[in-house]
């Protein structure tokens, strides 16, 4: 076995996560679920819940991680298999952490952060799968806060596609090969 990332993206609701599952669940090995959704009121609640009953049953160990992924990926050494679920929603906890700190987050950060993602994702011989939503192909939104977000993702989304090895676009739940 040698080290693959695998990086998937999409639209919202375009079948994402269920293609990353499919893919982890075609490996050998112990599988693990980076999930860095937190449940923010009973809407959300109740996403998490479906996606945990999805994986039900099927050899997952999942770890709850909103912001420190290096490390979640760190402590994910042992697995064959890690799914991030997702690097949109870390990007949106980082900034509540900024934004809480007082502090900012531009794109060279992100970029950072992402190349330091993506070296604890090449430790160890397993296969990383980052899922992410594109968020570049609608209109351009009408606040500084909203498109400042669009552009970090933006930039995360590029940095992780520049250094998969396997790049996936998902669009109405037909997976299209990017590389």
């Amino acid at each position: 076995m040698t080290n693959h990332l695998l990086y998937i993206s999409g639209g919202a609701r375009s079948g994402k996560s269920r293609y990353a599952e499919q893919r982890a669940l075609a490996l050998t090995g112990p599988r693990r679920y980076i999930a860095t959704c937190p449940a923010i009121d009973d809407e959300m609640a109740a996403r998490i819940d479906r996606h945990q009953q999805r994986r039900n049953g099927q050899g997952w160990q999942t770890i709850e991680e909103p912001v420190d992924l290096v490390a979640a990926l760190d402590a994910s050494r042992d697995s064959a298999v890690v799914l991030i679920d997702c690097v949109t929603l870390w990007i949106n906890n980082l900034l509540y952490v900024a934004e809480t700190e007082q502090q900012t987050l531009d794109e060279d950060a992100i970029h950072r952060l992402t190349l330091q993602m993506i070296d604890a994702a090449r430790q160890g011989q397993r296969t990383v799968i980052f899922v992410s939503n594109e968020l570049g192909m609608g209109i351009v939104p009408a606040d500084a806060l909203s498109r400042h977000y669009r552009d970090l993702i933006g930039r995360c989304n590029q940095t992780l596609a520049a250094h998969a090895d396997e790049a996936v676009f998902l669009v109405s739940g037909l997976p299209l090969s990017l590389k």
